[in-house]
C-alpha cells in the first residue's frame, strides 16, 4: 500500500471529526435533520481549518443511501465514491484554474441534467474568490434559482473578494483557527497511530508553529518524523531546524541585563555560526520577549507563552519592567523590517543587542513626567510653607504701620510695596540643593505695586456719554469757551495746506477727554478766515458763531467717524441757510468722501439745529476738472492702500 500523508489519512469523514468547528458542524447537522437544506453554501476561513472536508462531508450526508442523514455511513457506494473523489454527481472545481466565463457557462449547461445515481448534484468550487467578475455575473442567476436537485458549495480563504451579490444568495459559515491545545492533542493521536514516542514540548512547538492550521501541523509533523525516527524530541527539532532554545535565549538575555556587551556579541556570533539564520534568530528573540511581556502583565497561559512560566529566567523578569520590555520588543520588530534594506543584516542584529545592554537605563516619557511632577510637588510644598509665614508677617507689619501714622499715606504705600517685593523674594527662595544662575540673582527689578504683578490701571477721566446726541454735546460747550481773537497754542497749531500732517488719529483711544477734543478742533478752526459777526441760531434758541458750529459738528463726528472729520476740516465758505448748510472743498477725493458720508453729516447737523437740515458740498473747480477724471489720492491714503493691499471704492 502506498504511503499516505498524515493530513490526508486523518481527514475528517464525519461532522463530529471536525476540530474546532463545532458551531458549523451543529448547524449543518440540524439543517439536515429538519430537511431545511439550502441550495448554496459559502464556507470561509483560514487555510487548513476544514472547509473542503466539511463540503465533502455535507455531500456524503446528502447523497448517502441511508440519508439524507447527519451521520453518513461511509460504507455505501455513494459515500465511498465521494471520499475517493470519483463520484459523477459530486463535482469539485478549482476556482483558481477555472476562472473564465466559459467554464461557468459549461456548469450552467450541465445543471440541466439530473444526477446519475445520487440524490443531489453537488458542485464544490474551491477558492471561489479567484473567479473573474464575468464568471460571477454568469453564475448569479443559476445560484439564485437552481434546479431542485442542484446544490452549490463554495469555499474561500478571502471572503472580502467575493462579491456581495454572491454572498447574499448563500448561507455563510465562518471557520476559525484551531486552538493550540487541540492541535497538540491531534498530533499526539497521530504519533500514537504511528507508534512514535513524542515529547510534549516537541508537540507543543509543532502546534505553535502551525498557528492553528491542522494541515500545516500535520505537514510539519511528517517532516519531523522523517528525520527523528521513532522518537521526537525538542532537542532534535532545535538542532535540525536551526532553532534557538529557550535556555540559550535565557543565557543571552541575562548577559544583556548584566550589561556584558562583549559576551553578548560573542554569543551571537557563535549562534550564527551554528547555522541559524538571522531571520529565524530574530523571530525567536521576538517571541521570547513577547512571552516575557505577557508574564510581566500577569499572563501565565502556556498556549500564549509558548513554554511554561518556570522555563523563563526570573532575573530578566525582575530586572526589566513592562516599559523596558515594550521597548525591547519594538527594537526587534523594527529590526526585522530593517534587515531587508541593510548592507549587512548581521550588523543590524549586533546593534540591536548592543542597545539591549543599556536597556536597564532606559527611561520612558511617562517615567520622566512622573519624576517632574514629584519634583514640582516638592518645590510647591516648600514654597507654600514659607509664603504663609512671610505673608502673615507682612500683614502684621502693615497693620501696625497704619495704626501709628495714617496721615503718611505715600510713605506707607512705598513701604508696603517694598515689603511685598521682599516677600516675593523670600517666597521664591530656591531650596537648598537646586542649581542657581549668578547673573539672574544679581539682576535688579523695579518693585511692582501689585502682588501678582502688572501695571497701575490708567486714570479714566472721560465723560460717560450714553448717547452721542446733540443734547449731550451742547452741554459740553458754552459761549465763553469760544473766542475769535485768541491765538491757538503751538502744540495744536494746524496748517491747512500741509497734506503730510495727520489731521486725525483713528487709532487713538475713544476714551480720550471729550473736552480736550473739542478744544483742539476750536484751535484748528480759529486760524481759518471767518466773519466775526456771523451768527446762527440752534434748536435751544442760543446764538453761536460759525466757528462754534464747526466745533460741535467736528466733535460729534470725531466719535462716530473720524475719517469723515478729516475731509470735513478741509472745507471752506460755510453758508447756513434756513434748511441747509453749504460748504466748498478743493480736493476731488475729499469731495467723494463727503458725498459718500453725506447722510451721516446731515444727521449730526439736524440734531444740532433741531430740524431737518441738508448738507450741500460743492467742488471748487479751479481747472475745470471733472469727477470722471483720475482723482488724486493723498499720500497718507496711498500709503495705507499699499500697506493693506487694498483699493479705494
Amino acid at each position: 500500500m502506498s504511503y499516505e500523508v498524515t493530513a490526508t489519512r486523518r481527514r475528517p469523514q464525519h461532522f463530529d471529526d471536525l476540530i474546532g468547528q463545532e458551531f458549523v458542524a451543529e448547524t449543518l447537522k440540524n439543517s439536515i435533520k429538519s430537511g431545511k437544506i439550502a441550495h448554496a453554501y459559502l464556507l470561509s476561513g483560514p487555510r487548513g481549518c476544514g472547509k473542503t472536508s466539511t463540503a465533502r462531508i455535507l455531500a456524503k450526508a446528502l447523497n448517502c443511501k441511508n440519508g439524507p442523514t447527519d451521520n453518513p455511513c461511509g460504507e455505501c457506494s455513494n459515500c465511498k465514491e465521494i471520499t475517493k473523489g470519483t463520484s459523477l454527481d459530486v463535482i469539485e472545481i478549482d476556482g483558481a484554474s477555472n476562472t473564465s466565463v466559459e467554464n461557468i457557462r459549461q456548469i450552467k449547461d450541465e445543471v440541466l441534467f439530473p444526477p446519475n445515481s445520487c440524490r443531489y448534484k453537488i458542485y464544490i468550487i474551491d477558492e471561489v474568490h479567484m473567479l473573474s467578475t464575468s464568471a460571477f455575473n454568469a453564475l448569479l442567476k443559476t445560484i439564485e434559482e437552481p434546479p431542485p436537485y442542484v446544490i452549490f458549495i463554495f469555499a474561500t480563504t478571502e471572503l472580502q473578494k467575493v462579491p456581495a451579490t454572491i454572498k447574499s444568495r448563500c448561507q455563510q459559515f465562518n471557520f476559525r483557527l484551531v486552538p493550540i491545545e487541540k492541535v497538540k492533542e491531534c498530533l499526539k493521536d497521530a504519533a500514537n497511530e504511528l507508534n512514535i514516542q513524542a515529547e510534549d514540548e516537541a508537540l507543543f512547538w509543532i502546534a505553535r508553529e502551525s498557528t492553528g492550521s491542522m494541515r500545516d501541523a500535520y505537514t510539519l509533523f511528517d517532516q519531523i518524523v522523517s528525520f527523528s525516527g521513532s522518537s521526537i524530541t525538542y532537542e532534535k527539532i532545535k538542532n535540525k531546524l536551526g532553532l534557538v532554545g529557550i535556555d540559550q535565549l535565557n543565557t543571552l538575555f541575562e548577559l544583556c541585563v548584566s550589561k556584558k556587551t562583549d559576551e553578548v556579541l560573542l554569543s551571537i556570533n557563535e549562534t550564527l555560526q551554528n547555522g541559524i539564520s538571522i531571520e529565524q534568530f530574530i523571530s525567536n528573540c521576538t517571541s521570547y520577549i513577547r512571552s516575557l511581556l505577557f508574564i510581566k502583565c500577569g499572563i501565565e497561559k502556556e498556549s500564549l507563552l509558548g513554554n511554561k512560566k518556570d522555563n523563563y529566567s526570573s532575573l530578566i523578569i525582575n530586572e526589566w519592567n513592562s516599559i523596558q520590555l515594550e521597548r525591547a520588543l519594538s527594537i526587534f520588530l523594527q529590526l526585522y523590517r530593517d534587515i531587508r534594506y541593510s548592507i549587512s543584516p548581521k550588523f543590524e542584529l549586533e546593534l540591536a543587542f548592543s542597545r539591549l545592554c543599556w536597556l536597564s537605563d532606559y527611561v520612558s516619557n511617562v517615567e520622566v513626567k512622573k519624576a517632574i511632577d514629584a519634583a514640582q510637588n516638592l518645590l510647591l510644598n516648600h514654597s507654600d510653607a514659607k509664603s504663609i509665614n512671610h505673608i502673615s508677617e507682612v500683614s502684621h507689619q502693615e497693620m501696625r504701620q497704619e495704626t501709628i501714622d495714617s496721615r503718611e499715606s505715600t510713605e506707607q504705600t512705598e513701604q508696603s510695596t517694598e515689603t511685598v517685593r521682599k516677600t516675593h523674594t523670600e517666597i521664591n527662595h530656591v531650596p537648598q540643593g537646586l542649581p542657581t544662575f549668578e547673573i539672574l540673582s544679581q539682576q535688579k527689578e523695579t518693585p511692582t505695586p501689585f502682588l501678582d504683578g502688572g501695571a497701575l490701571p490708567p486714570d479714566n477721566s472721560v465723560q460717560n456719554i450714553d448717547n452721542h446726541s446733540a443734547e449731550a454735546i451742547k452741554q459740553t460747550f458754552s459761549n465763553d469757551d469760544w473766542s475769535n481773537t485768541e491765538t491757538p497754542p503751538d502744540d495744536v497749531y494746524y496748517n491747512k495746506d500741509d497734506e503730510d500732517s495727520s489731521d486725525y488719529d483713528q487709532n487713538s483711544d475713544i476714551s480720550d477727554n471729550f473736552q480736550n477734543l473739542a478744544d483742539s478742533y476750536e484751535s484748528k478752526i480759529q486760524q481759518q478766515p471767518t466773519i466775526l459777526d456771523e451768527k446762527v441760531i440752534i434748536d435751544d434758541g442760543r446764538e453761536i458763531s460759525v466757528q462754534q458750529l464747526k466745533g460741535n459738528i467736528y466733535a460729534t463726528l470725531a466719535i462716530i467717524d473720524g475719517f469723515t472729520v478729516t475731509a470735513l476740516e478741509k472745507t471752506e465758505n460755510w453758508k447756513v441757510n434756513s434748511n441747509s448748510l453749504e460748504a466748498t472743498i478743493k480736493n476731488a477725493y475729499d469731495f467723494a468722501v463727503l458725498e459718500k458720508k453725506k447722510n451721516t453729516i446731515q444727521e449730526v447737523i439736524s440734531k444740532i439745529f433741531g430740524k431737518n437740515m441738508n448738507f450741500i458740498i460743492n467742488l471748487k473747480d479751479n481747472t475745470n476738472e471733472k469727477l470722471d477724471k483720475i482723482i488724486e489720492i493723498p499720500k497718507q491714503v496711498a500709503i495705507i492702500c499699499d500697506l493693506f493691499k487694498g483699493t479705494i471704492l
